[in-house]
């Protein structure tokens, strides 16, 4: 007798442990189905943003006060999301891609992805001048006394020079090249593996607009045509720009 209600007990613990299982099992699937629905809602409802990776295709122009400067910039070449709004700015960054200059869309998506290895993006940078003096105003005093001479051949009429150790310019060299009537084009650029890790390793500012610094970043590989580069750069910078007078 007391062996049929032992019996009797075990199987009951063994449905009760099999309803508990089946239960168990039927909430995780339910859990996991409306995990994928809400997946599947949220890609619907945010894919076309997913898809964008944080970029605009919003040609619409914003106007950001910098000073006395009104930057006209459509808010697809404006590089953060909350700056793509029309106001005042202690700095506006913008990316173009190059040579057409344009901003994100579709059609320049592989290129703003790098994809196949495609780098011709340029990244801006305006802010208030901090400095009295632009790069290529800076290579007589101040750059010539830290770089090492002779410098190497670069492209294009360049000559790249090392930084002397005790510069502080630590995996940097400088290009630097004559110009007509003018101070010489001068940028810095990232060397060894950083350069090869950066979409944009060198630098260049140029001083626009009332009291303000344009810093443009650009891939190494443009060099080879730096002065159509920066007078394509400035052209278009200039073209943005609105100086209050």
């Amino acid at each position: 007798m007391s062996q049929t209600i032992a019996d009797d007990a075990d199987d009951a613990d063994e449905g009760l442990l099999g309803s508990r299982f089946t239960t168990r099992l039927f909430i995780g699937c339910a859990s996991l189905a409306l995990i994928s629905l809400g997946l599947s809602i949220a890609g619907k409802l945010f894919g076309g943003s997913i898809a964008l990776a944080g970029y605009s295709d919003d040609p619409t122009v914003r106007e950001i006060v910098i000073g006395n400067n009104v930057i006209a910039a459509p808010a697809n070449t404006i590089r953060f999301e909350r700056a793509r709004s029309s106001g005042v700015a202690s700095r506006l960054d913008l990316y173009l891609r190059y040579p057409q200059l344009d901003g994100y869309s579709d059609a320049a998506r592989d290129d703003f992805n790098s994809a196949r290895g495609i780098r011709n993006i340029l990244f801006l940078g305006f802010e208030e001048r901090m400095m009295s003096r632009d790069m290529s105003g800076r290579f007589e005093p101040i750059y010539s006394a830290l770089i090492t001479r002779p410098g190497k051949k670069g492209p294009s009429g360049l000559t790249v020079y090392d930084f002397e150790n005790k510069s502080g310019y630590l995996n940097e060299v400088l290009v630097v090249a004559p110009r007509r009537s003018l101070e010489p084009f001068v940028a810095r650029c990232l060397s060894g593996p950083s350069a090869e890790e950066s979409l944009a390793p060198c630098e260049r500012d140029v001083d626009i607009g009332d009291n303000l610094s344009l810093t443009y970043r650009f891939p190494r590989e443009l060099l080879a045509e730096w002065e159509k580069l920066d007078s394509a750069v400035v052209a278009k910078a200039e073209q943005m720009l609105k100086t209050v007078r």
